[in-house]
């Protein structure tokens, strides 16, 4: 079953035992932590709305990282009192539904704006996942030529063995995210590589890629 948990924490969402699971999302915040999701003025959202998942709790609680080894700077990013309280910044984003799951968007430096509308990578990247062709991808923004969209979406694709790249491939896959979430999250933009350029942990470097296609 799905959970969130970090580097630098234990499992601070989850579904844990007695509770009914809902397919694709965290779960809910466990009984240990106290877990918001913030706007970026500090302050709590509304349900429904994404923001950045943080934890009210003061350095050397049990379960959370102490800090970055010789980086008090970062550590203090990260870590720093808000409104009189400390609190840790995860820097991932989410929104919290009626039922009180939580649902996760993406890296907060991730998220693009497209047409005046938020979109967090990991919500496109799981539907790319579900069309057979899809082995794995990475959904980054681009600038808008134009200068209407601000942001494009971009998604770069590794291909199953068996299925060769082609316009009719591309377009088949833009509209299986169409079908399957809201049209305007669909990539305007396809391109298919061998392979994507990832960290010695496996984690995709989309720093790297938004480099590669002038991002």
């Amino acid at each position: 079953m799905e959970g969130f948990g970090q580097t630098e924490t234990v499992p601070i969402i989850a579904n844990l035992t007695g509770m009914t699971p809902k397919p694709g999302s965290m779960g809910k915040p466990t009984p240990l932590y106290d877990v918001l999701i913030i706007d970026e003025d500090g302050k709590p959202v509304e349900q429904g709305k994404t923001g950045e998942i943080v934890i009210r709790a003061p350095r050397g609680t049990d379960g959370l990282f102490r800090g970055y080894y010789k980086d008090d700077d970062i550590t203090d990013l990260m870590w720093h009192e808000r409104f009189g309280e400390p609190i840790y910044h995860t820097g991932d984003t989410a929104f919290e539904d009626e039922d009180g799951y939580y649902w996760y968007v993406g890296r907060t430096d991730d998220v693009l704006k497209t047409s005046g509308y938020r979109v967090g990578p990991f919500e496109v990247e799981s539907v790319l996942m579900t069309h057979p062709a899809v082995m794995e991808c990475a959904i980054i923004g681009v600038p808008d030529p134009a200068g209407v969209r601000g942001q494009l979406i971009a998604a770069v694709i590794v291909l199953v063995s068996g299925y060769e790249a082609s316009e009719d491939l591309k377009k088949e896959i833009q509209n299986h995210v169409k079908q399957n979430t809201a049209p305007y999250k669909y990539p305007r933009i396809v391109e298919f590589v061998k392979e994507l350029p990832k960290t010695v942990s496996g984690k995709i470097k989309r720093a790297e890629l938004r480099v590669t296609y002038g991002a």
